[in-house]
This record gives structure tokens, sequence and C-alpha cells, in this order.
């Protein structure tokens, strides 16, 4: 991310991106589920295209402006490396979440459901666990490499890695503990029961960690300043 562009830009895209990232994953789970007559593939497909395309589309636009987060997991691990201050990282993180239940609350409000309900829908133990931490670590990889090696094919590698974590992981890949907050108040497909939520987010952050470690083997840092310019989220 550009230093030059003010905290409070950054903090705006950061919100608005991961508000609109949620309200397509909830909005799309809602509409999936009430047009998919009670097949869970179905719905799932209708689920997924929806939340990697809107990726591709907020990474590219937003980019330029706060590098395009939109998840905890990755202003964290970029804070870590050095590339985003902290200064920086600790409001990142706030205005991910807020954005987030946000989302929550435009998708319900369009679909003329209470703004919030607590989510009730069972994700636990410990081979969705793994799930959660496996989609984590790809899309780290996936961010750390495409700085590296394309940097300007950002907003496809993160869209299509989780297109394809939704079906590879047993979990269906929230990888991004704003969005599993958020997910966390809707009663909808897309939503998660809130006393679950715990065990997603510390997954997720296990996932992170290793992603980082292995991309620092993989893809030795040179130029951290340019890496800095461009940044990516998850689902």
């Amino acid at each position: 991310m550009s230093e030059a562009v003010p905290l409070a830009r950054r903090l705006a895209a950061e919100g608005l991106g991961t508000a609109l990232l949620v309200a397509t994953v909830v909005g799309s789970g809602i509409m999936a589920e009430r047009l998919a007559g009670g097949n869970d593939a179905i719905a799932l497909i209708g689920n997924t295209i929806p939340t990697g395309a809107i990726l591709v589309v907020l990474i590219t636009i937003l980019g330029p402006v706060s590098g395009a987060h939109f998840n905890p997991a990755v202003t964290l691990v970029f804070a870590t490396r050095g590339e985003t201050p902290w200064r920086a990282a600790v409001p990142y993180v706030v205005v991910q979440c807020l954005g987030g239940i946000a989302g929550t609350m435009i998708a319900h409000l369009m679909f003329d459901l209470a703004p919030l309900m607590i989510g009730v829908k069972v994700r636990t133990g410990p081979a969705q666990w793994l799930g959660e931490a496996v989609a984590t670590f790809t899309l780290v990889l996936t961010i750390l490499g495409g700085l590296r090696c394309a940097p300007q094919s950002i907003p496809w590698l993160v869209g299509l890695t989780i297109t394809a974590a939704y079906w590879f992981t047993s979990s269906t890949s929230f990888a991004n503990p704003a969005v599993t907050l958020a997910r966390g108040f809707t009663t909808s497909f897309s939503g998660i029961a809130i006393a679950n939520v715990p065990g997603f987010v510390a997954a997720q952050l296990i996932g992170a960690a290793v992603g980082a470690s292995v991309s620092l083997l993989l893809f030795p840092v040179q130029r951290r300043a340019a890496a800095a310019e461009v940044m990516a989220p998850g689902e």
C-alpha cells in the first residue's frame, strides 16, 4: 500500500471492501438457498461463484487505495513482515470486523430479514479446523507467491483460490477472521454458530502463520517496499 494515501482513506476502503465482500457472501448464500430447492451442492455453487467474482473486482479497484486486505489474517501477516506498520494494522483489523458485520446487515435488509441474527449453523471439530487452517495457508501462500511472481495477477489469483477452496476444504473456506465473525450473525446458508467462531479464527491464524513461514522459504523477500504496494485479502 502507498504511504502517500491518507490512513483515513485506506480505512474507508478496507471497511467498504469488507462490507461488500460479506454482503456478497451472505446475500448470495440467501439467494442460493432460496432457489436451490434443498440441493446443497447447487446452493454452494451459487454461493461460490459470486464470492470469487467480487474478490477480483474489489481487489482490482481498492488495492491501489488500501492494499485490499479485507482480512485480519492477511493484515497481520504483512505487519509481521514489516510491510504494514502496526499503527495502520490495528485500525485495519477494527474496520474490517466492523465492515464485515455491516455487510451482514446489508445482506439481511436486502432480503427482508432482521439486520442481525445469532448464527446457529454448527461448524466445528478437528476436520473443519484443519480445513480452515489449510484454506488460510493456501490464501497466504497465494498472495505472497503472487506478489513475488505475478503481482498484476493478484486479484485473479485470490478470487480463484477462494473459489477452489470453497470446494476442496471441509469448512468451505472462510479463511478470514472478519468474515467469520460477520457470518456468526446470520442464520442463513453461509452462517456459522457464534460459539464456533473462535475455533475457526484460531485455525485461520495458525494457517496464516504457517503460510507466511513457508513463503519465506519459497519466496525470500527481496524488495519489501515494492511488495508492500500491492496486497490482497480473503473470504
